[in-house]
């Protein structure tokens, strides 16, 4: 069971959300205390347990005839272990939330709420909005950003124009991401009669429309002033990794699934230069 709520709970996946809530906690109270090094863990991988393992217990079926399942990109669980995986993720979330709640403020906990909403209405029933074309990819991407936001509230920081102009970059580069991740899915999707935006819109059409989103994310961080405005170089192997495909049919969509295997290591080399910026900017304003 142990290896099933690892495999489920995405371990590629895990800084996509611990990082931006620790950035975010350092930069607004700069010093390490119990609330950073809590909801550090929280977003590490409670939160991404019980994000990614809703998602495979509720989309196990669909996922039987998706050939990515299986393995890095989703778990396939036998039915029997399901109960399993939901019991695990409210109990591995409940302590935390119950500490983060008691060390926050009513705004924190409005924005850990939507958080934790975004979560379940993802996946789960009777809101399912991972069928809601659009409101899939923008719903995909508040699990990465909220823990930013709420980094930033339950530290006391301030949304000052550039910090709004990052989130809204990050919120922009979380759609992207999740509309790209899409493209390769349309077959199985519309076969298993699951819609997406990657459904909705078509596989050509949905990369055009991450290129849109990366390139919007890219000149937003211009605006930041130095050193963020470096980042801004990020979106560019992003543009590549998907690029190629931008002319994708649906038939031959699952070809976009090489460029979304690049992108998850190009996380990892953005995620890097990233920390590397913020700890320029640390020294600057310290």
């Amino acid at each position: 069971m142990i290896r099933d709520l690892f495999v489920a709970s995405r371990p590629l996946s895990w800084i996509n959300t611990a990082f931006p809530f620790a950035a975010a906690y350092l930069l607004a109270t700069r010093e390490v205390d119990a609330a950073l090094i809590v909801g550090t863990l929280f977003f590490l991988i409670p939160y991404n347990l019980a994000m990614y393992g809703v998602n495979d217990v509720f989309d196990y079926a669909s996922d039987l005839a998706n050939p990515r399942k299986g393995g890095v990109e989703g778990a396939l669980l036998p039915p029997e272990r399901h109960r399993g995986v939901l019991v695990a993720s409210t109990v591995a979330c409940l302590p935390f939330v119950v500490l983060l709640v008691a060390w926050g403020s009513p705004l924190s906990w409005l924005v850990l709420a939507v958080s934790l909403f975004a979560v379940l209405a993802y996946s789960a029933p009777p809101f399912r909005f991972k069928e809601v074309p659009m409101l899939d990819s923008v719903t995909s991407s508040v699990h990465f950003v909220s823990p930013a936001v709420y980094g930033v509230v339950l530290g006391g920081g301030t949304f000052d124009a550039p910090l709004v102009a990052v989130l809204a970059a990050f919120f922009l580069w979380g759609v992207a991401s999740h509309a790209f991740g899409a493209v390769q899915d349309v077959v199985p999707d519309r076969e298993a009669g699951i819609a997406s935006i990657a459904t909705a819109l078509g596989a050509a059409r949905t990369v055009l429309l991450a290129l849109v989103a990366w390139t919007a994310a890219g000149l937003l961080m211009l605006t930041t002033g130095f050193p963020g405005a470096w980042a801004a170089l990020l979106a560019i192997p992003y543009l590549l990794a998907a690029a190629p495909y931008a002319r994708v049919s649906d038939g031959d969509s699952a070809r976009a699934n090489r460029g979304w295997r690049h992108f998850l290591w190009i996380n990892y080399a953005c995620g890097f230069v990233v920390t590397m910026l913020l700890i320029v900017h640390a020294i600057r304003t310290a």
